[in-house]
């Protein structure tokens, strides 16, 4: 089986405090199999070499399983939840059942973060309408993406088993309600490594606030230091302290990262350390940086119709600015983009809400797409647009919490849609209920999802493990199959 495993570090016994006859005694093995084994296998041969001989390449392009559709991925995540309801589920009896309770027997065993089971029924907020040549519906609150929705894919039948926002997030980010496994981006760096030496291979952009998972989100988990998903600003540096100090030059600069990593180099020959590979390529990677941070974020570098698509504003923080920043950071080689935005998750005042956030959001997300289709980019990169969960046909109004006419998490049923190479164009897949609550036609997990984003960059979601306290690890765990209706 072909796995892409890497010497773990967390062993039980460190290297700094056993001795060499102690480790002779335990390990099975003579002297002479071992010299056998490192003349067969030479340095970099395959499972027996190690990644840390070399650690000037550490993120070296690797081949994927197959080949792939796309090359990269920027994934659009909606933290909060969106109402599939109001955006892309159209649910015409909802409006005709407003007010009455939901049935027993839909409801039956439900749980729910903040609202009962038998709350009554709230119809769309919004009206919806075909569009495209596909005939998609799509709520009026979504007029841009109207206008590429014969490049999407849209799946109404995606489902979760977790109903709060940090373990939902992080299950669709890593894999694992809870923090410490590694996050899909940086699976994708360890299985297919870094397109770009002068950035980093996996992105975090972010608006609106922040997460409820955290840096969970995009954590390296397990995986060694060098695969963590790196946080950049949406203005100014994209990282603090990357330009350097009054009075440093970038001589001085470099002679003293030369001598930095010169020390470095000598302590991983001799404790065989993978964070320390790590620290040498972080500071290689951040001299680089140096000089092509300042052009990535200077969006002024972009023609004014290019800003006026996405609705960007150089110089500020926004998602449309965001957005624009990921297309320049695909555009300069780097693997894998999370575009974060906050503020979905609407218990009160859905209407209002989406028109904030739908008001935030559509014009960008359409723009990308059209961005990438006209520079040639749609056809090798994925787009991937959705949240934790969707929200619930039943309304939330709460006296004691001040909340009306809103809508409580729905790990039941919700909509995600997808854009790019390898990806079937002016699809719809899934169907809910009459009431959207369950699904009932081709329901899909979200490691269903994940299995399906590795799929399209060439990678086997069963084939891609790292081997960690005594078994191999994977981003979808035991589970996933892939969403074979959307695959061109």
């Amino acid at each position: 089986m072909d796995q892409r495993e890497l010497t773990n570090p967390m062993t039980n016994e460190s290297p700094r405090t056993s001795t060499r006859r102690h480790f002779f005694e335990r390990c099975g093995v003579g002297v002479g199999k071992i010299a056998l084994a490192s003349l067969l296998c030479g340095p970099r041969s395959g499972s027996c070499g190690t990644e840390m001989s070399s650690p000037d390449n550490l993120l070296a392009p690797k081949s994927p399983h197959f080949a792939p559709k796309v090359k990269r991925v920027i994934y659009l995540f909606m933290a909060g939840a969106p109402s599939q309801l109001d955006l892309f589920d159209n649910k015409p009896i909802l409006s005709k059942l407003e007010g009455k309770p939901v049935p027993a027997e839909v409801v039956k065993d439900q749980r729910y973060a903040f609202i009962r089971p038998d709350s009554t029924l709230l119809g769309p907020r919004f009206k919806f309408a075909k569009r495209g040549h596909c005939g998609t519906e799509l709520s009026d609150m979504l007029p841009h993406l109207a206008e590429v929705v014969d490049e999407i894919a849209v799946i109404k039948s995606m489902h979760t088993n977790q109903f709060n926002h940090a373990p939902g997030q992080i299950l669709m980010n890593s894999g694992s309600p809870l923090p410490g496994r590694p996050a899909m981006g940086s699976w994708v760096v360890y299985g297919l490594g870094a397109e770009t030496e002068d950035l980093p291979a996996f992105v975090v952009l972010s608006t609106g606030g922040g997460t409820s998972g955290g840096a969970a989100n995009w954590s390296n988990g397990f995986l060694p230091g060098r695969y963590a998903g790196v946080p950049f600003r949406s203005q100014g540096d994209p990282i603090l302290f990357v330009a350097n100090p009054p009075g440093v030059s970038r001589k001085l600069q470099r002679e003293s990262i030369d001598m930095i990593q010169t020390l470095n180099r000598h302590q991983l020959r001799i404790v065989r350390d993978p964070e320390i590979a790590t620290r040498i390529n972080a500071y290689e990677t951040a001299f680089r940086m140096q000089s092509r941070a300042p052009e990535l974020m200077d969006l002024r570098q972009e023609t004014k119709e290019t800003i006026e698509l996405y609705g960007a504003e150089p110089g500020k923080a926004s998602f449309a600015n965001n957005c624009l920043l990921a297309r320049r950071l695909v555009e300069r080689g780097v693997r894998f983009v999370n575009v974060y935005h906050k503020g979905w998750d609407h218990h009160s005042n859905v209407e209002g809400g989406l028109k904030t956030q739908c008001g935030q959001t559509d014009r960008a997300c359409s723009a990308l797409i059209k961005d990438l289709k006209r520079r040639g980019l749609l056809d090798d990169t994925l787009v991937v647009w959705g949240g934790e969960f969707g929200r619930t046909p039943m309304v939330e109004s709460s006296a004691a919490l001040g909340r009306k006419l809103g809508r409580d998490h729905h790990p039941q049923a919700f909509t995600i849609w997808l854009a790019g190479g390898g990806v079937k164009p002016g699809i719809c897949v899934g169907q809910t209920d009459d009431l959207g609550f369950h699904i009932v036609d081709s329901p899909f997990h979200v490691f269903d999802l994940q299995a399906t984003i590795l799929h399209l960059l060439g990678l086997d979601h069963k084939r891609l493990t790292f081997k960690y306290q005594g078994r191999d690890f994977r981003l979808t765990d035991v589970h996933g199959e892939l969403i074979k209706p959307v695959l061109a």
